[in-house]
């Protein structure tokens, strides 16, 4: 995954104040009101950093699956914070673009891996937006079919919470009788991303013997 601040890609001379943008995308108008700028939303709460139309909501919990040698725990580590790009499904991509909000927290989840396991925690620091490596020839995750006017693939970005000094295995979240019931551990379940009650959310730490900083 490849850091992208989004303010770098937007012309601000271009903002003018009420202007209403295109509707396919439902999204919010843009509007210049001293430092507080209002850039394009997708989805029906979504707004992007510095925006101050977000409707209020309660907080909610995710699960995000990443394969270790594609990009780990320790990578976000390193990095402090990065987007999560190559989402390629329709479903995960319906919750980065209208679901996932700034301030949700993730669970990091080590996928294909020896042992699989919850390796630990980030938190939502943007919603969604279009995903850039769509648009570039060069990405493996490049889809020739997405337009950048009207993007199919959506990102968000996240900041490292903590790293589990105890990774919470597979087998750890199947003995225990609340882990064992979330959504990644469901038959069949082969989603990137999947939500997380906050029962399982005060289980896993428990399980981890980590503190919540909520």
């Amino acid at each position: 995954m490849h850091r992208l601040r989004f303010d770098r890609d937007v012309d601000w001379n271009k903002l003018t104040q009420f202007r209403q943008p295109h509707a396919a995308h439902n999204r919010c108008r843009f509007e210049c009101r001293n430092s507080a700028v209002l850039v394009p939303a997708y989805g029906k709460y979504n707004t992007f950093k510095g925006s101050t139309v977000a409707k209020k909501r309660k907080r909610q919990y995710w699960l995000f699956k990443s394969e270790p040698n594609a990009y780990s725990i320790d990578d976000l580590v390193k990095d402090q914070s990065t987007h999560w790009d190559g989402v390629r499904n329709y479903q995960v991509r319906n919750m980065l673009r209208d679901d996932i909000q700034s301030g949700d927290r993730v669970f990091f989840y080590h996928s294909n891996a020896k042992p699989m396991a919850v390796v630990g925690t980030a938190k939502v620091i943007a919603p969604g937006y279009p995903d850039h490596t769509a648009f570039d020839p060069k990405d493996k995750h490049y889809d020739p079919k997405s337009d950048p006017d009207k993007p199919t693939w959506f990102m968000v970005d996240v900041e490292i919470i903590q790293k589990f000094e105890m990774p919470v295995t597979r087998d750890d979240l199947k003995v225990d009788e609340v882990a064992s019931c979330m959504a990644v551990m469901q038959k069949g379940s082969r989603l990137s991303i999947t939500p997380v009650n906050e029962e399982e959310w005060k289980a896993i730490h428990k399980l981890a013997g980590a503190k919540d900083p909520r």
